[in-house]
This record gives structure tokens, C-alpha cells and sequence, in this order.
């Protein structure tokens, strides 16, 4: 269960009800996904990480399922299962497919691990690098 609960549509404040109903429109579905509810808790975080998640995660220079991706890539990392789910479906709707998201893990896993040893043996970056 969530630390603080979790705030449904029928008992939020109109406050938070303005946020869902952007997120509803925006996200072009007909609920809110228990993060949100989550975050409800605090009004002020609710509409900032909204706020900061819609702009970031818009149209730009980078596609939507690129997006998606990186944000699996780096939930799988920091290890939020909540946000693997989530970012998962997303990409999946952006036309994941299953080897894109076994290569993207294969990614991720090697990257991770070549992190690790070069911060383990402290290998200095190469000039050409910078």
C-alpha cells in the first residue's frame, strides 16, 4: 500500500481533480494510475511532477518510443518496478516489440555492468573523449 494512500477521483480535492483531468486528456484515457493517486497526497507535488513529466516527455527531438525506452532503460537501473510497468506499456503502445525490449535490457545490463568495473578499476577518461 502506498505510504500516504491513495487519493481516488471521487475523493479528491478540485484541486487534484484539475490534474487528473489533464492527465486523463492528455494521456487520452479514462483513469489514473495509482502514482498519481499517490502523489495526491501533496497537491503541489502532484501538479509539479505532472507539470514537469508532461513537457519532458512531449513531442521534441527525440520520438515517443525512444523516450519510453530510455525511461525503461533507466527504471530498470535504478530498479522502480512501478515505473518498468509503466514505461513498459507506454512503450509498448509506441510500438515496443519484444526484441527491441530484450536488446534494450541486453543495453541496459551491459551498460550497468561496464559502469561498475570502470568506476571499480577508476579508469581515467581518454583525452579523445572530451
Amino acid at each position: 500500500m502506498a505510504t500516504l494512500g491513495l487519493i481516488e477521483y471521487a475523493d479528491a480535492s478540485p484541486e487534484v481533480r484539475e490534474v487528473y483531468d489533464d492527465i486523463m486528456a492528455t494521456r487520452k484515457t479514462d483513469w489514473i494510475n495509482n502514482f498519481w493517486k499517490a502523489l495526491a497526497s501533496d497537491p503541489s507535488t502532484l501538479r509539479r511532477t505532472w507539470k514537469s513529466i508532461k513537457e519532458i516527455m512531449a513531442p521534441g527531438a527525440l520520438e515517443a518510443l525512444t523516450k519510453e525506452m530510455l525511461y525503461v532503460a533507466v527504471s530498470v537501473s535504478n530498479q522502480c518496478g512501478y515505473c518498468i510497468a509503466s514505461h513498459t506499456a507506454a512503450a509498448r503502445k509506441a510500438g515496443m516489440t519484444d526484441a527491441m525490449f530484450a536488446e534494450l535490457m541486453a543495453v541496459v545490463g551491459m551498460a550497468n555492468e561496464t559502469n561498475r568495473l570502470a568506476s571499480g578499476y577508476q579508469v581515467e577518461i581518454d583525452e579523445r573523449f572530451r
